[in-house]
């Protein structure tokens, strides 16, 4: 087993640590589980906390553009108060609830190019150091995976996923950052949309799905966002009709009209300690239609778009490449491409100390 030596205020000689999970990948709001193995140094040491943080790589706009940081979005206590002898082995086993609202990072097996990671930190005499960081995988839940398979089936490919730093207005959304998975639009709405966003909020309830059209501009016209939001329950998905399901979100989300200025469903972030209650939403399988804003109206969702309406910026989901089927039959057609796998490499092997905005303790 090859441990990763902490170095930073333990010096050399001090405990070893490696954090291994058990395998497959977990679901939003499911169970953590795995080992974390300790080696002690070249002396006794008193271990007074092992925690393990889940990190995420987040993007952010703000005025100077577009950047990037680590986000900690929860912390365990999984161990701790013991002394750990000289060259002594200890594994300390660990299962924790991970949030409801924790990103996807696959489907059908197939990675959407999304960053999430364990990182280890060990309170050892009065000090903390950061471990090893470890790659997380979350697959899924059975909802989230219906309504993406009947957009596959309904034409739509995938074309990228990313995190974004900020709140969403109106919903019950609780960590401080949302995701976005886009799709390039089915053949018989990509006439009025250049692409649709899916945002899923997952909770103990149920799960909100956000949808965004970038909708096309006419003669007399520019192009907008239409935005509207829906809620179903995690039971009953195997006896759902999604496609009709689906689709219906599309037709009322690209022929929906509301008036310009009353952009309330998003709004500028605010604080992450007072999230809406899921209890005050609609009956679940309404839609609740949020305004629409031309292309130069503000959302408040640190969503940036160009003069086309596409969203700018490197990030770590815009290098997915769509195959060409995309998300046909529900599978991910496409690849990762090889710097969104460099970027999340360099994510677990350089992002060890914790830096970057957004960390929450």
């Amino acid at each position: 087993m090859v441990f990763k030596r902490l170095l930073g205020s333990l010096g050399v000689g001090g405990p070893s640590v490696d954090t291994v999970l058990d395998p497959g990948a977990v679901t939003p709001g499911g169970t953590l589980s795995g080992q974390v193995h300790l080696q002690g140094g070249n002396a006794d040491f008193s271990i007074e906390h092992i925690t393990l943080e889940l990190v995420a790589r987040v993007e952010a706009e703000h005025d100077e553009g577009e950047s990037e940081g680590t986000v900690v979005f929860h912390r365990s206590v999984v161990g701790g108060n013991f002394r750990l002898a000289e060259g002594e082995h200890r594994s300390v086993p660990f299962s924790f609830p991970v949030p409801w609202e924790t990103p996807i990072t696959e489907l059908h097996g197939q990675g959407l190019g999304i960053a999430l990671g364990v990182r280890t930190e060990l309170g050892v005499a009065g000090a903390k150091d950061k471990g090893d960081l470890d790659p997380l995988a979350v697959r899924p839940l059975p909802v989230q995976e219906a309504v993406l398979e009947a957009f596959g089936r309904l034409g739509f490919g995938f074309t990228s996923a990313d995190l974004e730093l900020g709140h969403i207005n109106g919903t019950g959304q609780q960590l401080p950052f949302y995701q976005e998975i886009e799709l390039a639009p089915a053949p018989q709405y990509a006439h009025q949309v250049n692409e649709v966003e899916v945002t899923f909020l997952a909770g103990p309830a149920g799960i909100e799905v956000i949808l965004e059209a970038d909708k096309r501009g006419g003669f007399f016209s520019e192009g907008h966002d239409a935005l509207t939001r829906f809620t179903v329950g995690h039971h009953g998905a195997e006896s759902t009709d999604w496609n009709a399901e689906v689709d219906g979100w599309i037709r009322r989300l690209v022929e929906h009209r509301a008036s310009y200025g009353t952009d309330s469903a998003y709004g500028t972030p605010s604080s992450y300690g007072t999230p809406s209650s899921y209890g005050s939403h609609d009956a679940y399988g309404h839609g609740t239609p949020y305004a629409e804003k031309d292309r130069h109206g503000h959302h408040g969702h640190h969503g940036h778009h160009d003069e086309h309406g596409h969203r700018s910026g490197p990030g770590m989901g815009t290098a997915v490449a769509a195959g060409a089927a995309g998300l046909a039959v529900g599978v991910v057609g496409g690849m990762v491409a090889a710097e969104v796998v460099d970027e999340i490499g360099d994510f677990f092997e350089g992002d060890e100390e914790g830096e970057g905005e957004g960390d929450e303790g």
